[in-house]
């Protein structure tokens, strides 16, 4: 009878629209990441995306937004939770968020990605002539330079004043 009673309180609860951990998956423990093994394996995904997306901001040839948005994907599939926590970090604000919202990146957005993007390609072709890597290395990163000139200068929409 016990237990009965007790599984008609929490629907009584989840009807009456009372938070309740049997009818709020953010509260019950069974939804939790340690409860489902996919769970945890969209977690360990994300961080590792989330880790090569920031060692990206410093390293040319690692993409960091894509990354950040696998990163983002990945929390949202693991947890509601850590999806509003990482939606809430500086890195995702400052790569992405203005993006992902407006699909278009203002003048300076743009001038600084374009730029940091410019300088730290230059230094790695420079060291590439300096140590004589093969030709086709070296062709490689300047389509990638040109790519993220293409797609960021050209393609991606400009916000002036505010508005796109």
């Amino acid at each position: 009878m016990g237990n009965s009673t007790l599984s008609q309180n929490r629907n009584i609860g989840c009807q009456a629209g009372q938070v309740s951990p049997a009818c709020n998956p953010v509260i019950n423990p069974g939804s939790s990441p340690m409860a489902n093994p996919l769970k945890l394996i969209y977690i360990i995904i994300g961080l590792l995306f989330l880790a090569l997306g920031a060692i990206g901001t410093a390293v040319p040839l690692i993409p960091t937004t894509p990354l950040v948005l696998l990163a983002a994907v990945c929390f949202g599939k693991s947890s509601s939770r850590l999806s509003v926590w990482f939606k809430s970090t500086r890195l995702y604000r400052k790569t992405i968020d203005g993006f992902v919202q407006d699909r278009a990146m203002t003048i300076k957005a743009k001038a600084a990605l374009l730029t940091s993007v410019t300088a730290f390609m230059s230094i790695s072709f420079a060291t590439m002539v300096v140590f004589h890597t093969p030709a086709f290395l070296r062709i490689m990163l300047a389509i990638i330079w040109l790519s993220h000139v293409i797609y960021f200068g050209l393609i991606v929409k400009t916000i002036h004043d505010g508005q796109p």
